[in-house]
Order: C-alpha cells, then sequence, then structure tokens
C-alpha cells in the first residue's frame, strides 16, 4: 500500500508570475499526505529558484530539474516518480481550494474510482474573479460510478485533465502516458482519451475546485505553432487502441473527437496554415469514411456535415467563416443539433439504467 495519497503534478517552464500562487495553494491542502512533483522543463526565468524555495520549506515539494524537452516527457518522468495512490495534475498558471485534494482523495477511496473528476472555474487574472463554473457532465451523471463506455459525453468535452486525480495502479496496469512530443503539443487530448477508452469507475462530482486562468497570454493553447499536434495526439490515440482491440467500441467516438479537434485547429491557425491543414482533414475525413466511423445516421450525420461542407469540400471559405460569430444560421444549427442529440441519447443512456 502507497503511503502518499495523492501525488501532484506540476510541469513548469517559463511561469515565475503565477508559480508563488499555485504553489501557494498546493502546500496549504488540507489533505496532508501528498508530494507536489515541480517538472521544471529548462526554465530560462526564475521559475526554478521558486520551486527551490518551496522545496527547502516543505519536505512534501520535489524537484526534477532537467533540460527543455516538452509538456509530454515531463508529466511522464513525473509519472514515473509519482509515490501516491492517486496522482493529480495543476498547471502551474492555476491555483485550487484548499480542501480540493481531500474531497477528491476521499470520493476516490469510498467509491473505488479509477478516476474522480470534477468541474472547474474559468479564472481571468485581472478581473480577478471566475467568470464561470464549467458544466462538463450531465445532470444525472453526477454523484455515482460511471462506466465511460456506455456514456460518451465526456469525450466530447474540453478534456481539462488537471480537473481530476487518477488511479496510480490504474494508469499503470493501462499503460496510459504522454506522447512525448516537443514544446507544449496539446498532450491533453491524447491522455484524456486514453483515461475515459479504459476507465471502468469514474466519479463525476458537480463541485469545482481549480481555478484556470484563461488569460494568460503566454498559454500554449494560443500558439500559433505546431500546425500538425493535434494530428500526432489522434494518431497516438488510434495506435493505443488498435494495439489493445479496442477500435470497435471507440471507433466511432475517435471519428467525432479527431473531425473536432481539426475544425478547432483550424479556426486558431493563419489562412496559409489552415489551408494546409486542410490536406490532413480531407484524408482522415475520407479514410474514416472507408472505415465506416462516419455514419449517415445520428451524431456521426451532423459531425459528417460539419466537417465535409466547412473544411473538405471548401477549405477557404470555412477559412473566412471560421468564427461562430460569421458562421450562417443554417451552420449554427447543424452544430446546435449535434451537440443536443449527443446530450439526448446519453440521458436516455442514463435513464435506462435507472
Amino acid at each position: 500500500m502507497r503511503k502518499i495519497d495523492v501525488s501532484v503534478l506540476v510541469p513548469v517552464y517559463n511561469v515565475e508570475k503565477y508559480l508563488p500562487e499555485c504553489l501557494d495553494s498546493l502546500v496549504g491542502q488540507t489533505l496532508e499526505e501528498i508530494e507536489i512533483i515541480c517538472i521544471n522543463d529548462g526554465s530560462t526565468d526564475g521559475s526554478l529558484r521558486i520551486i527551490k524555495q518551496y522545496a527547502r520549506k516543505d519536505k512534501r515539494v520535489k524537484l526534477i530539474d532537467k533540460a527543455n524537452s516538452g509538456y509530454g516527457d515531463s508529466m511522464n518522468m513525473g509519472l514515473a516518480e509519482a509515490k501516491g495512490e492517486y496522482v493529480g495534475i495543476v498547471e502551474p498558471d492555476d491555483f485550487v481550494d484548499l480542501d480540493a485534494f481531500e474531497k477528491m482523495y476521499k470520493l476516490a477511496k469510498t467509491y473505488e474510482a479509477e478516476v474522480v473528476k470534477v468541474n472547474f472555474y474559468e479564472y481571468k487574472t485581472e478581473k480577478k474573479s471566475d467568470t464561470h463554473k464549467s458544466g462538463l457532465f450531465l445532470r444525472k451523471e453526477v454523484g455515482k460510478v460511471i462506466d465511460p463506455r456506455e456514456c460518451r459525453h465526456i469525450f466530447y468535452q474540453q478534456p481539462s485533465i488537471w480537473s481530476a486525480i487518477y488511479k496510480w495502479k490504474f494508469l499503470e496496469q493501462n499503460q496510459i502516458r504522454f506522447l512525448p512530443s516537443a514544446g507544449a503539443s496539446y498532450q491533453d487530448a491524447g491522455f484524456n482519451f486514453k483515461v475515459f477508452a479504459t476507465a471502468r469507475r469514474v466519479y463525476y462530482m458537480d463541485e469545482a475546485f481549480l481555478h484556470y486562468r484563461c488569460d494568460n497570454p503566454d498559454s500554449s493553447v494560443k500558439s500559433e505553432g505546431k500546425v500538425y499536434a493535434v494530428k500526432e495526439e489522434y494518431d497516438e490515440v488510434e495506435r493505443y487502441l488498435k494495439e489493445r482491440g479496442l477500435m470497435k467500441y471507440y471507433g466511432d467516438t475517435l471519428a467525432i473527437v479527431r473531425m473536432g479537434g481539426y475544425i478547432w485547429n483550424m479556426r486558431r491557425l493563419t489562412k496559409k496554415s489552415a489551408l494546409e491543414f486542410s490536406e490532413v482533414v480531407k484524408k482522415d475525413y475520407e479514410r474514416y469514411k472507408r472505415m465506416g466511423y462516419l455514419k449517415a445516421d445520428g451524431l456521426e450525420a451532423d459531425a459528417e456535415f460539419i466537417v465535409n461542407n466547412l473544411a473538405v469540400r471548401d477549405p477557404d471559405r470555412f477559412i473566412k467563416v471560421r468564427f461562430w460569430y460569421e458562421l450562417n444560421d443554417k451552420v449554427k444549427m447543424r452544430l446546435m443539433r449535434t451537440y443536443k442529440k449527443m446530450i439526448k441519447k446519453d440521458e436516455r443512456n442514463n435513464d435506462e439504467k435507472v
């Protein structure tokens, strides 16, 4: 039995402005049996100095100092060093309520959960307030153990891998690791899919603990670079599923999530990069059609409509209308119908269980 309840991984790269607030929220946790593993990924600012200061004051703060090799490699090093029964993740520009890990750990033990997933707050530095709490879960999913095979709704939500704790043994047994690609390349998407494709006991809690800083100008999600990083993540997910014979269960879900990720990617890129990436969209779209994963009914039909009409047939037009407020009413209605069908389908599944 592991003596540490929760290992918290903090991947650090040039975040001296926000790091003290993050670490204060972790060393002050009401759950005492924790370790805080800070992985310094070759920071060139004062981040390393700050971590060392905290480590001198609190023996629960551990330091992994390495040359810059990217987010995925940092997280994998942290997982390898973790001694906790469960593992949590906190980004260094975010912070958590002081009772966060105590509440999540108690739920994990009570329900023998492989994953405990909670909501989060979107936090804006300038206003120093939370704009709103995320709505990750369906009402009927909250407060009981869920099998993601039967409730696919979570796959279509923001990954938010930092609003959860994961049983270390579960991650090890299923060989769940991050793709060690360079930089911060949206590795949360692949990790999240692997977790929910293999988990069988997941507990959802409506309460929010983590304050997600959504106005950090240096956040990797705002970067124009890494045009193909999203494709690499979903290629890795597909490899993982095929290796375990899980494509027959999750092929359709992966197709929808991948296409959604591709649409998101095209929206953030410059016109030149988006047009370049549209060739990737077209190839994977046509490949999934041949494999039978984008079907002609239900949710798959709407996903196909969005991708085919907005990104495959006329990428130049899609780029011109890439932002929601510029989309015409017909496309808006199709997008909304997609998510409404998805929610109704999961609600029906939950009703059948009750």
